[in-house]
């Protein structure tokens, strides 16, 4: 999730007095501004009057401060799947973790049907270690029911102190019993940049986007050059597959690392006119060297970002699986009591003004990512995406093109590029057949017309 720091401050005020200023468009005359005034008055009362309700006759005395919460909460996640309210535990947590280490599982989760739903387990986490997947949906903590929770609620009963277990009862798709997993919660230190060198080439994976990524790459772009040779280094695989995203700034200083020119991305909020662009400065940090960027179905906000920009310069070459879809921004607004709202306040677009929006970015060359035999009937062939999230946001502007992407085949493919997006990634080369493919392509053992990629005239 994309998330940018705002130094508005935002004080809540809850009772009688509660004064709302509503401003009136140049379009519309006085008496229409009151009536929608007199309408907003009207439903701030009704939740007054229900609020002092239940405080009088609820069969037990309420949490004056949860009722508010829950009400916080409720209006803004009927908003769209990525906005909220945070407590200030959880707007202490979510900035701890955004800086890289926390305390907890790893585990990237979003509530469905009531229930935690697990978008990606972290790299090298105790989740990881575990065998939890993608998909799995979390029902009960400790024997406690997840359904009532917030999705807050639920990741802060997750959390807790280091070196503490922690029961979860999984239900994952085509297994016909609950699995229950035992974790021990672990600080979680998110080194967010890993790197290896492939003979002559450089391969860098960044498994999300927080505060330590840009620099992270800028380090391993100085080993790798020192580890292979300047002279002998050929070119680099940036694999952002089942990365969730993170912070705009640091998706903005990685895809700048490998443009010397150019918009990398623009966002566009609720007026059309008020449209942010972000550039890249001059100097390519790989010197242009030949690139492959590998996505799929766990490539989100950030990811996207960064694909997207390096993909329209043509700067890379896509090779995976159709990406997650999420191009929206969201703002972290503090608030006076010291908690926070998570607020989507804008669409991003990539550099040729195309939204992704619950449409995903499809790869140059679709290549089927091989499960092992023993997840073939476990893991879904078809991970959650944006499109699948209830009261996600449509896409805007341009419509993408309607590009033929191939298959190491060389041949056109439709339906399974749309329908296949797994999530999973292997931690042996042998088994990563994406990985291989993009390693064969770039030392010309395969060849294709999407690589390297070609400027339009």
């Amino acid at each position: 999730m994309i998330r940018k720091l705002s130094l508005l401050l935002i004080g809540a005020l809850m009772g009688a007095s509660l004064v709302v200023t509503l401003s009136v468009a140049p379009w519309q005359s006085t008496g229409t501004a009151n009536a929608a005034s007199s309408d907003t008055y009207r439903h701030l009362n009704l939740f007054g009057d229900v609020f002092e309700r239940v405080r009088r006759e609820y069969v037990e005395v309420p949490d004056d401060e949860k009722l508010i919460s829950s009400a916080l909460n409720g209006m803004l996640t009927s908003l769209d799947p990525h906005s909220s309210y945070m407590s200030p535990e959880s707007f202490e947590d979510m900035t701890v973790e955004t800086q890289g280490e926390f305390g907890g599982l790893g585990i990237q989760v979003t509530m469905e049907n009531g229930v935690v739903k697990v978008i990606s387990p972290m790299d090298d986490t105790p989740a990881h270690e575990a065998g939890i997947l993608a998909d799995d949906y979390i029902t009960r903590l400790d024997g406690q029911a997840v359904r009532g929770l917030t999705l807050n609620e639920a990741v802060d009963k997750m959390r807790g102190k280091v070196g503490t277990k922690i029961k979860l009862t999984i239900v994952r798709k085509n297994v016909e019993k609950p699995i229950e997993v035992e974790i021990t919660r672990q600080i979680i230190k998110l080194k967010s940049v890993k790197f290896k060198a492939y003979d002559d080439l450089g391969y860098i994976r960044i498994t999300q986007f927080n505060g330590q990524a840009f620099a992270g790459l800028a380090e391993a772009i100085e080993a790798l050059e020192k580890e292979i040779g300047e002279k002998k280094l050929k070119g680099y695989i940036l694999d952002l597959r089942s990365n969730p995203g993170g912070q705009l700034d640091q998706s903005i200083a990685v895809a700048d690392t490998f443009l010397d020119q150019g918009e990398i991305v623009s966002t566009r909020g609720r007026n059309k006119e008020e449209v942010k662009r972000y550039y890249s400065r001059a100097g390519d940090m790989t010197k242009g060297l030949p690139m492959v960027v590998l996505i799929n179905g766990g490539s989100a906000s950030a990811s996207e970002i960064v694909a997207g920009a390096l993909s329209d310069h043509h700067r890379a070459t896509l090779v995976g699986s159709k990406s997650f879809g999420k191009g929206s921004v969201q703002t972290i607004i503090p608030l006076s009591n010291d908690g926070a709202i998570r607020l989507t306040t804008a669409r991003y677009y990539t550099p040729s003004g195309t939204s992704i929006q619950a449409k995903g970015i499809l790869p140059d060359i679709f290549v089927k990512q091989e499960l092992p035999d023993d997840l073939k009937d476990k893991f879904p062939q078809q991970t959650t995406t944006e499109a699948n999230l209830k009261g996600h946001l449509e896409a805007e502007g341009m419509e993408p093109e309607d590009t033929p992407v191939t298959t190491d085949e060389n041949e056109e493919v439709k339906d399974v590029r749309e329908t296949y997006s797994p999530s999973y990634v292997p931690t042996e080369l042998e088994k990563d057949t994406q990985l291989q493919y993009a390693l064969k392509l770039m030392h010309g053992e395969i060849e294709n017309s999407a690589f390297p990629p070609k400027a339009e005239n």
